[in-house]
């Protein structure tokens, strides 16, 4: 296990009432691989990627690091999250002056859409990382466009702290701390 912000990783699979958030991976390579050329999932980050380049860049185990879960759905990736990044200085958003606030980031298949998985999913692991870093802010960026993002970051009770431009389009920039979340 290695350490990242004084966290053992990897830890134990997480389980929730549908859902399995572990390690990534071999046998997830083709879902990494399906999210990143999706035309849907790129709409708000940057677009999708070519299929044959990341068939040639993506490694053996993709997102083998720190803070990265893949969610499974009855035995089968349905998307990642990630909560170990450390936002970086240089970007606009921050809630502390010095930065590198731990940031949320997910990315789901459209057919996983619209059934509560990646709230379900994105709970527990801020409930493990509330556990694993007590009282660690946590930090999420999404494009004021993107309706699903937007409503899944009030539901996991992220609370706005700024907008501003950056890619070209209106960033949302919200604070979820466990203190308040469990309030």
């Amino acid at each position: 296990m290695t350490e990242h912000g004084h966290v053992a990783w990897p830890p134990a699979p997480i389980t929730t009432e549908r859902l399995v958030l572990r390690e990534s991976e071999a046998r997830d390579r083709p879902v990494f691989i399906e999210l990143s050329a999706s035309p849907e999932v790129g709409t708000y980050v940057g677009g999708a990627r070519a299929r044959d380049e990341l068939e040639r860049v993506v490694p053996e185990v993709p997102g083998r690091r720190p803070g990265l879960f893949v969610v499974e759905l009855d035995g089968a990736m349905i998307g990642f999250l990630q909560l170990l990044d450390r936002r970086d200085v240089q970007r606009r958003g921050h809630v502390r002056p010095e930065g590198g606030e731990a940031e949320l980031g997910y990315m789901f298949l459209p057919r996983a859409w619209g059934h509560g998985y990646a709230a379900e999913a994105c709970a527990a692991a801020l409930d493990w990382l509330a556990g694993a870093l007590p009282g660690e802010p946590v930090v999420l960026t999404t494009q004021t466009a993107n309706d699903r993002s937007m409503r899944l970051a009030a539901k996991l009770g992220f609370t706005e702290v700024e907008r501003f431009e950056e890619y070209g389009a209106e960033q949302w920039f919200g604070v979820w701390s466990p203190a308040a979340a469990a309030g």
